[in-house]
């Protein structure tokens, strides 16, 4: 941390000398300035703003000690002096004291005394900053406990019409800006939002969400010259639009106020239009009230519709039904303007009803309602088109691990399926026979056994049948029609044709050669 200091001395060798004979950064200054006289000095205090001026006692016209006395009378900002003077001149440095002046330098200036001067100083001048900051974090929390309970009054928070008016002569009108920070990085949108704030004046960083109003929302309390700063603030709102904006954020605005007092309403405003912002389909920025005060929402809606086209597609498992009557929805919506409060319900009522169709995948479930949780962050959702985003990704996934779950049991039915067709194979068991024991449809049941085995119904029953005969040929126990019959065939021209097409040789060939 560096302090800016400002030389004064008539002499430009005097001058020159300070420059050079001391090491000003390492002592953690710059020189921000240099002065040949106390008039020009104090100009200069007040264009340069240095936290130390170092001035010598004699000078013509306003002398050293005369410009110190007349910057403490007419500016309030506090600067520290240090003066130069000689042994014969030291009288002056005793008057100084009247001034609260106690740091010098002595001429002709050693190096090695002026360094350990300046580092008193610079200690003095950090030690006061440090005050200053705990001082101005004290009065800006005080402040901002104050604005909370002026925007809503409650019990816990302090509503001070006198400080209240006195703050309000800061600046001629006074507005409040909403910002919705995303769930997902609500600290960080916060912490640059502050740091935005504490580099301006007369605007303070409201936490709604540990006020009992809009819970997640930010509010930013400003204040602003109509005339300087443009119609209704516009220099500001530009501003803000661009913060919001680089946050990815949105936010809202009211109108503005001529006073403090009357900030709730600027307040109630912001809220309204932060409302009409759950609409907009561009980027992220700030909607203000004085865009959308004539627009008037929807408020009666029969959703039943909708909401049966929605889960009949999570029942078929139909993705692309699903985006379709989420698609219809949203167009429904945004064409009647229904108000945002039932729309979010809408979502909810989505959400419950897809948790209902996996309450037999439990660990799913509880996957599911932890990514999404659209009861518990709906009202933090600042759009239509991301609410509508968020119950895509949800349906999407339900579906998914009703696809997955499906297949699973699909698939322990098969073992159950292939399991009885061997044990029955030598009987003359058809499709639809065994349709009947696994309370299947045929079609569906044929369609299963060629994905899941790779080869049909009636491929299996054969494939079973000639493996068991070709065992029986090796033992040379029975004859060729007998060991079809065994097998389950009835007719042994079948038994010789699937046999010769399996292993491209009749039975007797095959008993020759083994």
């Amino acid at each position: 941390m560096r302090f800016k200091v400002l030389l004064v001395d008539d002499e430009p060798a005097a001058l020159e000398g300070m420059q050079l004979w001391i090491n000003w950064p390492e002592l953690g200054f710059e020189i921000c300035g240099t002065s040949s006289n106390g008039a020009e000095a104090l100009e200069k205090i007040g264009q340069l703003q240095p936290d130390l001026v170092v001035t010598d006692v004699r000078m013509p016209g306003m002398d050293g000690l005369e410009m110190i006395e007349a910057w403490q009378k007419q500016n309030t900002r506090q600067v520290s002096f240090a003066i130069v003077s000689g042994y014969s001149e030291f009288q002056y440095a005793q008057k100084a004291l009247r001034f609260g002046v106690t740091r010098y330098l002595l001429k002709p200036i050693d190096e090695e005394i002026a360094a350990e001067e300046l580092g008193a100083i610079y200690q003095e001048l950090a030690e006061e900053q440090e005050r200053q900051r705990i001082s101005r974090i004290a009065s800006y929390e005080e402040t901002v406990g104050l604005l909370k309970g002026w925007l809503h009054p409650s019990p816990g928070l302090p509503r001070d019409e006198g400080r209240i008016a006195a703050l309000s002569s800061l600046r001629k009108a006074w507005n409040v800006c909403l910002i919705q920070p995303r769930d997902s990085c609500f600290a960080e949108t916060r912490e640059q939002v502050a740091a935005y704030v504490g580099e301006r004046e007369a605007m303070y960083l409201i936490d709604l969400d540990y006020s009992g109003l809009d819970e997640g929302l930010l509010a930013l309390v400003y204040g602003f010259h109509p005339g300087e700063d443009g119609p209704d603030g516009a220099k500001w709102i530009n501003e803000l639009e661009r913060l919001c904006r680089s946050l990815g954020v949105v936010a809202s605005a009211g109108q503005g106020v001529t006073s403090l007092q009357e900030i709730p309403a600027a307040f109630r405003q912001a809220q309204t239009a932060m409302q009409h912002q759950f609409y907009a389909e561009g980027p992220a920025g700030i909607m203000e009230y004085r865009n959308v005060a004539a627009l008037k929402f929807h408020r009666r809606y029969d959703q039943t519709e909708l909401v049966d086209r929605i889960i009949g597609a999570i029942q078929l498992l139909d993705k692309g039904g699903l985006e379709e009557g989420l698609s219809e929805a949203e167009r429904r919506f945004r064409e009647l303007y229904l108000t945002p409060d039932i729309v979010r319900k809408f979502g909810i009522h989505l959400f419950y009803l897809m948790m209902e169709h996996l309450e037999e995948l439990p660990d799913k479930a509880a996957e599911l309602q932890s990514k999404y949780d659209i009861p518990g962050t709906v009202s933090a959702v600042p759009t239509l088109r991301e609410l509508m985003d968020r119950i895509q990704a949800l349906g999407t996934e339900c579906i998914d691990g009703l696809l997955m779950d499906k297949a699973q049991r699909s698939q322990g039915v098969i073992q159950d399926i292939n399991a009885y067709i061997r044990e029955h194979y030598r009987e003359p068991l058809t499709i639809k026979k065994l349709a009947e024991v696994f309370y299947l449809h045929p079609v569906y049941l044929g369609q299963l056994l060629q994905k899941k085995n790779g080869v049909s119904f009636n491929e299996m029953i054969h494939n079973f049948r000639i493996e068991e005969a070709v065992g029986l040929l090796r033992d040379g126990s029975l004859n060729n029609g007998e060991i079809a019959e065994r097998v389950g065939y009835a007719n042994y021209g079948q038994f010789l044709k699937q046999f010769e097409k399996r292993l491209q040789m009749s039975p007797n060939e095959y008993r020759n050669r083994n």
